[in-house]
């Protein structure tokens, strides 16, 4: 799964490497992007086409949905089931997004099996240090009095082999070749792409605990553990 990331690059740069045009927001770099929270999403604009920069709410709120409140707000959509899935079918025949990161984080538990195991967080980014583009889903939801609501979802696959040893899923990630296809192609072309990232794909290293908590941010969380 993926629970939080980093994402600190400027509206300016996220605009650029994605060829994003229109209006651009204003972003805040954060080093702990939590669940719930707004964070900057590349989507093809509805009735342009065009590539924008957005910031949407981290957790799927379908616009079905009757009830906000209540809803079931996934931060994570299964590759295996997101085609067929009734939450997720429609967004990813229609609004399918990239999410970017500098960073992800998974944990890896310890501890022998049976014990009371703590969870080592880490960190992982591209290995040739470009941005790292996940796969995501969005949504708009218009509550009864106007309301508007836009969010998004990362889609997840198992676990290449890198990662297998820290978590059995990971996001799928795209390689700047495939953010066409992703956005814009047919269903068919763009679940093909819905694959582990081939091996060597992304760096990984152990940072400190402190991640851990929803509230904690800044640059420190990003160092390796040995210097944090």
């Amino acid at each position: 799964m993926c629970g939080r990331y980093a994402s600190k690059s400027s509206a300016e740069d996220l605009a650029e490497r994605f060829h994003a045009t229109g209006k651009l927001p204003r972003l805040n770099p954060s080093w702990n992007i939590v669940p719930s929270q707004e964070a900057p999403v590349i989507r093809c604009h509805p009735q342009t086409g065009e590539r924008h920069l957005d910031l949407l709410q981290w957790g799927l709120l379908p616009h079905w949905t009757k009830d906000r409140k209540s809803a079931r707000r996934p931060i994570n959509a299964r590759a295996e089931t997101v085609v067929t899935s009734g939450f997720f079918r429609d967004a990813f025949a229609a609004r399918r997004a990239i999410v970017p990161a500098d960073a992800f984080y998974e944990w890896k538990r310890e501890g022998a099996q049976g014990q009371t195991a703590q969870k080592q967080p880490f960190a992982a980014a591209r290995a040739d240090g470009d941005i790292l583009a996940m796969a995501g889903l969005w949504e708009g939801w218009r509550g009864p009095d106007g309301e508007i609501v836009r969010s998004f979802v990362i889609v997840t696959t198992p676990a290449n082999a890198e990662m297998a040893g820290i978590h059995d899923r990971m996001p799928a990630i795209l390689d700047p070749a495939d953010w066409e296809t992703w956005l814009a192609a047919e269903p068919d072309a763009a679940s093909a792409l819905l694959r582990p990232a081939e091996d060597g794909t992304l760096r990984l290293w152990p940072v400190s605990r402190r991640v851990n908590a929803p509230t904690a941010n800044g640059p420190e969380l990003l160092a390796p553990l040995a210097s944090a």
